[in-house]
């Protein structure tokens, strides 16, 4: 017993025993791994394949969703535009119900008079330089050019009646 004792305190069977004990630990955890590994990637497979799927499955909801949001924020916006719209004409046809504001927009834009007032009209210089007194570029006087658009006209109304 004595040898057998000599033989289990021995720095060699000690050593020998030690790595014997490391060697089967890294073969089991190398085939834990092994087995893990396996098992993961079957699982990262099946996983990546139904986050595919879905992702494939809900792209074109998700783009047609986006849309529409964009699309109602357009007609949203247009609406807006068109009630501030309907609101300055409300303004301007009331307006229009007051004689002096019509009576300025004839001054103004017309250039009436009233009883006993002098008119006068101021001529550009530049314009008059430009111009130098031709006629226009079609080689007409204008008042050729404007009647022949009084005919034209009264040629189109005739034609959409008929």
């Amino acid at each position: 017993m004595a040898a057998k004792d000599r033989d289990r305190f021995s720095t060699a069977t000690r050593l020998r025993l030690l790595g014997e004990q490391t060697a089967a630990r890294v073969y089991r955890s190398q085939n834990r791994r092994q087995a893990r590994r396996s098992r993961l990637t079957g699982r990262a497979a099946f996983l990546a394949l139904i986050v595919c799927s879905l992702v494939v499955a809900l792209a074109y909801p998700m783009r047609q969703y986006v849309s529409q949001r964009d699309e109602i924020a357009d007609q949203e916006r247009l609406a807006q535009e068109a009630e501030v719209r309907t609101e300055e004409l409300r303004d301007e046809k009331a307006r229009l119900q007051d004689d002096a504001y019509i009576k300025r927009l004839a001054r103004e834009h017309l250039h009436y008079l009233l009883p006993g007032e002098t008119g006068y009209t101021v001529v550009d210089p530049d314009a008059v330089k430009e111009r130098n007194g031709q006629p226009e570029e079609s080689g007409r006087p204008w008042h050729s050019n404007l009647w022949d658009g009084v005919d034209s006209a009264d040629r189109g109304d005739s034609a959409d009646r008929g």
